[in-house]
């Protein structure tokens, strides 16, 4: 993606325009995303969308992220290597609703997916679940649109809770947590799958259930009706 920055622009003026891109592209998709949700509540009388939270990265990780990929820290190297400056995540109450959510995000006509990291079908070898995408979406400004990536994530609550836990855990040791703990947050994940199952099922029953006493109770006669029959 090449931002079109004045080059006359001080490192300054250049750090602030392309943070402003990132801010709006931010506005821009969390908009897009709200506008589905209440669309899918008014068509299906269901919220598909627990919350969202959104966040640029901060200058410090910017750089440090730079320093460990090996790459000079520019601006110029920041905006073409880097893919979660701008990061939304989306959280859900089940597995099904992250599939639906992303296929309603891509047929968006101005949200171009560059690619997609399934790690939920693929889960990372320490038992990380979600599911990553990173788009475009064009700022406009005055000079005509600027394409601004985003890095998506859409993940059930449970995903949710397991990865915000394991994040304060590696980040006490810095990345390098003792193997038991590797393989306790191993076992806990593998809890949060069984839960995700285990609470898409009970769902699907109670719809199922709900269902069946919609149906019976059409297919019962009203009072009046009754009465209306009973009379000679």
């Amino acid at each position: 993606m090449k931002m079109n920055i004045p080059n006359s622009f001080n490192q300054v003026d250049q750090w602030k325009s392309v943070m402003f891109l990132y801010d709006s592209a931010l506005k821009e998709i969390n908009t897009k995303i709200e506008i589905l949700n209440n669309e899918f509540v008014h068509i299906y009388n269901y919220n598909p969308i627990e919350h969202i939270k959104s966040r640029l990265k901060t200058p410090d990780s910017i750089v440090k992220k730079l320093k460990r990929y090996g790459f000079e820290v520019t601006i110029d190297n920041m905006v073409e290597k880097l893919s979660d400056i701008a990061g939304i995540r989306i959280i859900c109450s089940f597995t099904s609703d992250i599939y639906q959510i992303a296929e309603m995000i891509t047929k968006q006509s101005d949200v171009t997916v560059l690619y997609v990291k399934d790690y939920i079908k693929n889960p990372k070898p320490n038992g990380y679940k979600s599911y990553h995408m990173v788009v475009t979406i064009p700022i406009y400004l005055t000079d005509g649109p600027v394409d601004t990536k985003v890095e998506i994530q859409i993940r059930t609550i449970a995903m949710d809770f397991w990865a915000s836990l394991e994040h304060k855990i590696y980040y006490k040791f810095e990345g390098n947590a003792p193997a038991y703990l590797q393989q306790e947050l191993k076992a806990c994940a593998d809890v949060v799958n069984m839960l995700d199952v285990k609470m898409f099922s009970l769902n699907q029953a109670i719809l199922e259930l709900a269902e069946a006493q919609r149906t019976q109770d059409q297919e019962m006669p009203d009072d009046e009706e009754v009465a209306e029959e009973e009379l000679p």
